[in-house]
């Protein structure tokens, strides 16, 4: 299977599953959070909902891999990739904070083809295909148009994996806040992505990503219009690393700041 329309909807129905069995569970007790790192817990839930959602996948595309967050960290695929992230803001639904999503991207043979990210608490569903745009049910999505730094209210995510990275993160910080009209952190990168691609955000920048984190986030913001890349301008997503997004000007803007403010770390 090849066809962009026939991965997504492969991805929807997994997608679907796997917020049905997040809705499903009760949510764990904080003596039932495993910790995988600094402030990165990972439960029950979150394994359960990549085997949901992996094996929706397989059965839909057997000959295809599924790289996901908890189960196969190391998978690769020459030819059908899943990049799954079953829970995409597990601190929040632990918390009740409702930012939380299920993020499904289809690699072929290295290029985006089918993204879908579900916000599992607003029931809210985003796609897009290579080529034929970015949806959110009937309404297409467009980027903002903002251009001046100064009217843009920016999307972000704290590197709490990597605290050495912090110093070099609230330079930017400050320098972005002070430009714009404000910062925005709501814990679910794919959730981010998602508003720069309807507009709410008109950038993002986020330091150590992953590729679950980024990938169906940014075929979405790029079918609405959008750019991502790393903060180098490279546009390969399918890989860990440093990720901005925003409409044309806001991301040539954010990756010109990025780059110019460095000095003393």
């Amino acid at each position: 299977m090849n066809d962009n329309d026939e991965l997504l909807e492969v991805a929807s129905r997994a997608a679907e599953h796997g917020a049905a069995f997040i809705r499903g569970q009760a949510r764990p007790e904080s003596d039932q959070w495993d910790l995988k790192g600094a402030s990165d817990f990972v439960t029950a839930v979150d394994r359960g909902a990549e085997e949901v959602i992996g094996n929706t996948l397989l059965d839909g595309c057997p000959d295809s891999t599924v790289l996901g967050e908890e189960l196969t960290p190391d998978a690769a695929s020459p030819n059908l990739l899943w990049v799954v992230d079953p829970l995409d803001g597990t601190t929040n639904y632990l918390h009740g904070y409702p930012a939380y999503a299920v993020s499904i991207a289809a690699v072929v043979s290295g290029d985006l083809k089918a993204a879908i990210v579900l916000d599992v608490p607003g029931g809210i569903t985003s796609h897009a295909t290579a080529g034929g745009g970015a949806w959110q049910g009937g309404r297409r999505l467009t980027v903002s148009n903002v251009r001046d730094p100064a009217q843009a209210l920016i999307g972000t995510g704290w590197p709490f994996k990597r605290p050495a990275l912090l110093p070099l993160f609230m330079q930017h910080f400050a320098t972005i806040l002070t430009e714009t009209a404000g910062i925005r952190r709501a814990g679910s990168a794919s959730l981010d992505f998602v508003d720069v691609a309807r507009g709410r955000f008109d950038g993002f920048w986020e330091p150590y990503l992953a590729p679950w984190d980024v990938a169906a986030g940014s075929l979405i913001v790029r079918e609405a219009g959008g750019v991502v890349s790393d903060y180098a301008g490279n546009a390969d997503v399918i890989r860990h690393g440093d990720f901005v997004a925003g409409n044309p000007q806001m991301h040539r803007w954010l990756v010109e700041t990025l780059a110019r403010n460095t000095s003393g770390i």
